[in-house]
């Protein structure tokens, strides 16, 4: 089993083992849990292997190494790749072979990392429990009958099942931190604009954020450390410096950092008793570490998941209108003669491309997001959405004016079994409940493991900071690992 990224740096450092013998080991991992796991959508050994290969003739011949020099890293199935299928998991987008790399791609390259292969994921980053792709379930390695969460499913299953130490996954109202939580692994959502969002695969562009999957902080700032910084093809990229995220985890020391706790979220019908355990006595090691707890209000959470799902569903709508038969995609090649003749060869083309091309979900997104924008409609639901969307803004700008920090649950629940919410798209849709707040406001939130359920689950909480103030998260982050051993917990049946 690979544990943790720092560990495969040293075996390495030490001469114990080589890049393409650690190479070797995750992809036999893999290959060895695909079946009850299904992490991944594509697997490349001979790519990996050439690659790994690369790092050791590097090593040998005494040139500079990158900072990922020889680690296993999987990449969600939603950033481009220009040497593997990109197919967001969907039928739409099954044998699309991009011409280029995302920029995290281009950059964990640069840092001489591994790529292993692509990881499964809800169709087109659209769910909460990898159940809607196109290349069947995803299942969580501490319970394979139950979800890893969504939509970065297989991105947070191949590290708890511990095929790779790393991995990259998206956020666009939860989607790293919530399987993260369900699958006991660190996840981090950045500032929207801290990592560009260049070559990934639009699902929601106000909202959409590439972020780093590890077990542990260390790990996580590794990653991010690595894939974040300006990129001047991407509009919505940030020009700031980055800062030096090892740095903040060298003390566990919190005296003088105010941490809000989001008591409200506690109290809401349907949140577990587990869950909010772990919520509480996390401040108690938070307190233990210096920390002031102070119980903060945001007036508007309760408008969160309305108008996420009114502003990503419109955004999509736009986004996916491209995926036509005709300019993009899957095309279909038997027309039905009854609506070629009604509608016309083309515009038939179009509907039954994307009747055949698109999952359920995505065709319920689609014509919500198209109902939201449609002339009549427009004013009632997504412009009143842009408006509760500042409101929450201002929510968050008045907390962090009294706090440095928010802690709160990630998910009302623990894992939940496959198929239980999958034919009810509204209890799905709560999985986001303590979520999607942060990508409304754009700013970073990590997910940090709390410990198990009597069912030997894994639970979590969540820290929310400021705008670009992932060194804060990440500082707070490490003292909390550092107090607790949560996050060395691993699955019984992948633990050797």
């Amino acid at each position: 089993m690979l544990d943790s990224a720092q560990e495969v740096l040293r075996l390495q450092s030490r001469g114990d083992a080589t890049a393409v013998e650690i190479a070797r080991a995750a992809i036999d991992m893999i290959e060895a849990t695909q079946g009850s796991i299904n992490a991944f959508t594509h697997v490349d050994r001979e790519l990996a292997l050439s690659t790994a290969e690369t790092v050791d003739q590097k090593r040998r011949n005494g040139e500079p190494l990158g900072p990922l020099a020889g680690v296993p890293v999987a990449v969600k199935d939603v950033l481009c790749t220009r040497d593997m299928p990109t197919t967001c998991s969907s039928n739409m987008l099954r044998n699309f072979r991009p011409p280029y790399d995302a920029t995290v791609v281009e950059k964990i390259r640069q840092a001489d990392a591994v790529i292993v292969g692509k990881t499964n994921m809800d169709e087109f980053a659209m769910g909460a429990s990898t159940e809607t792709s196109a290349f069947g379930n995803t299942r969580n390695p501490w319970d394979v009958s139950r979800t890893p969460g969504g939509s970065s499913g297989g991105a947070t299953a191949c590290v708890a099942a511990g095929t790779v130490p790393l991995s990259l996954g998206t956020d666009t109202g939860g989607s790293i931190r919530q399987p993260s939580g369900f699958c006991g692994v660190t996840g981090l959502k950045p500032t929207y604009g801290r990592v560009s969002r260049y070559g990934l695969v639009a699902f929601a562009s106000s909202l959409d954020q590439v972020g780093p999957i590890g077990w542990s902080v260390q790990d996580v700032a590794l990653l991010l450390q690595c894939i974040s910084g300006y990129e001047p093809r991407d509009s919505t990229s940030l020009n700031h410096e980055v800062p030096d995220y090892q740095a903040a985890l060298q003390s566990s020391d919190l005296r003088g950092m105010k941490i809000g706790i989001l008591r409200e979220a506690l109290d809401i019908d349907g949140v577990d008793a587990a869950v909010r355990q772990a919520v509480l006595a996390s401040t108690e090691v938070f307190r233990d570490a210096g920390a002031e707890i102070i119980d903060i209000n945001l007036p508007h959470s309760k408008y969160w998941v309305p108008t996420y799902y009114v502003i990503a569903p419109s955004e999509a709508s736009s986004n996916l209108s491209r995926y036509d038969g005709a300019h993009y995609g899957h095309r279909a090649t038997q027309l039905a003669p009854e609506k070629s003749e009604s509608l016309g060869p083309l515009v038939a083309t179009y509907c039954q491309s994307r009747a055949e091309g698109f999952g359920a979900e995505v065709k319920r997104r689609i014509m919500v997001g198209t109902y939201a924008l449609s002339e009549g409609y427009a004013d009632q639901y997504y412009n009143q959405a842009l408006k509760a969307r500042r409101l929450i803004k201002g929510d968050y700008d008045a907390a962090f004016s009294q706090v440095d920090l928010l802690l709160g649950p990630v998910s009302p629940t623990p894992a939940f079994p496959l198929g239980e919410k999958v034919d009810d798209p509204v209890q799905m849709y709560l999985c986001d409940l303590f979520t999607v707040g942060a990508n409304l406001a754009g700013i970073p939130a990590i997910s940090l493991p709390a410990g198990k359920d009597e069912a030997g689950l894994p639970l979590a909480i969540q820290l929310q900071a400021p705008a670009l103030e992932e060194t804060r998260l990440l500082f707070a982050g490490a003292a909390y690992q550092a107090m607790t051993d949560f996050h060395k917990l691993r699955p019984d049946t992948f633990a050797s």
